[in-house]
């Protein structure tokens, strides 16, 4: 079974999908396996994170706008791929660092996630963006 998640984001930051993936999950035939997401896009990441404190989001923003900021930022003069704007190589440089691909256990037909773990994706562009994820389980 291979579904793909669509994700609607409106500009940088984490989108909680957990609930998709769990609904998806839930109908599947079997009961222990491996879901697979992977990311269709080179501008966003997937990431495991907390789900209960929304500052943990926001620090991780805070944290890669340091890391990579825009490409008119004086620190990016080195920046040469800047033909989408001042947010693009950025976002390629945040989702060459962060993974765009997950595996998650599952057993008796749940996610195996920690209490305070969701799946997100990390959207790193400033402007509302269509991401898809495509699943596989086995």
């Amino acid at each position: 079974m291979q579904p793909t998640f669509t994700i609607q984001t409106r500009g940088p930051g984490l989108f909680d999908f957990t609930g998709q993936v769990e609904r998806f999950v839930s109908s599947w035939d079997g009961t222990d396996g491996l879901l697979t997401l992977f990311v269709r896009h080179t501008s966003c990441s997937l990431l495991i994170q907390e789900n209960a404190d929304p500052d943990v989001r926001a620090d991780l923003q805070s944290f890669f706008r340091r890391l990579a900021p825009h490409a008119n930022d004086p620190s990016m003069g080195w920046v040469t791929h800047r033909t989408e704007g001042p947010d693009d190589m950025p976002a390629h440089i945040k989702a060459a660092v962060l993974p765009t691909s997950l595996s998650i256990p599952v057993r008796d037909g749940r996610l195996v996630l920690g209490t305070w773990q969701g799946i997100y994706l990390f959207e790193h562009r400033d402007a509302p963006q269509t991401r898809q994820v495509v699943g596989h389980i086995g």
